[in-house]
């Protein structure tokens, strides 16, 4: 497949490639072929038709490079950063998606998980998902991100620390507690107390708890020290489930196995890492 000089959009793509870039915007195009945004529109269109382009938002585009034409698309990393600043919104790379990118994972992770201060919907670019999970005032958390180089720049990544703390805050996008903590099994040794301390301060009590005892669960207390810290600066703690899952229907509730002091934790099964 190839992007030819038949057009004059198709040879502006195949100079954006050759410059190292997958991305542009309509305007951009528009500007750069002189052309009127209804030209423009009908000649994207007939490249979007033979998956030479994808057009994940509304006036941002991204090219197929030919060795991603059976993907009909780049992996997601080449763009994220590009189309999170095209919507003007922070974003950083999370959950079970940053976990990957540190090594804690043992399955392959089917979704490009993202945190940003925009609801933004799903996004199916070629065999990719894109799933964005809202985050308010996310500013505030940003000492917990760092800068991670991929093939085309840099994109935004949480921290292993900041990575733990979300895990527990976004249960529905990490396929039920065994898998987390499979994954803090894996996590666990690359989270560095003061990126730890950082993010604390903005994260609710239940999810401080539940990721200390699971840390400490795991063998991991040293790294869950920072965790009891901001628990004992409360004066109370209210007692929650591990697992608020097991507790929806009363007559399938099981049984007490464990009432933890440590971190006022009701457990009804222990979670299984997989080894």
């Amino acid at each position: 497949m190839s992007y030819g000089i038949r057009s004059p959009l198709s040879a502006y793509l195949a100079r954006l490639l050759a410059m190292g870039r997958v991305v542009f915007t309509a305007d951009e195009a528009v500007q750069e072929l002189r052309i009127s945004h209804g030209a423009f529109l009908d000649a994207v269109e007939r490249l979007q038709r033979r998956h030479l382009v994808l057009n994940p938002r509304q006036g941002f585009y991204v090219v197929v490079p030919p060795q991603y034409a059976a993907w009909q698309a780049p992996p997601p990393d080449w763009y994220i950063d590009a189309l999170l600043r095209h919507e003007g919104a922070p974003y950083y790379v999370a959950l079970l998606k940053a976990a990957e990118l540190y090594g804690a994972t043992h399955q392959a992770v089917m979704e490009f998980q993202v945190i940003s201060a925009k609801r933004l919907p799903v996004i199916r670019a070629g065999r990719s998902r894109l799933v964005f999970y809202y985050r308010k005032n996310l500013s505030t958390i940003l000492p917990g991100v760092r800068s991670w180089k991929t093939d085309t720049g840099l994109m935004q990544v949480s921290s292993p620390a900041l990575t733990a703390l979300d895990l527990l805050r976004y249960p529905q996008a990490c396929g039920g507690l065994d898998h987390v903590a499979t994954v803090l099994q894996e996590l666990a040794p690359r989270i560095e107390a003061q990126d730890l301390a950082q993010v604390i301060p903005y994260f609710e009590m239940p999810v401080i708890q539940r990721l200390g005892y699971l840390l400490e669960s795991l063998g991991h207390g040293d790294v869950a020290k920072s965790l009891a810290q901001a628990l004992d600066a409360k004066q109370s703690v209210r007692r929650i489930e591990l697992d608020p899952s097991e507790v929806t229907l009363p007559e399938l509730t099981p049984p007490l196995l464990e009432r933890n002091a440590r971190w006022h934790v009701s457990v009804r099964r222990h979670p299984l890492a997989d080894p």
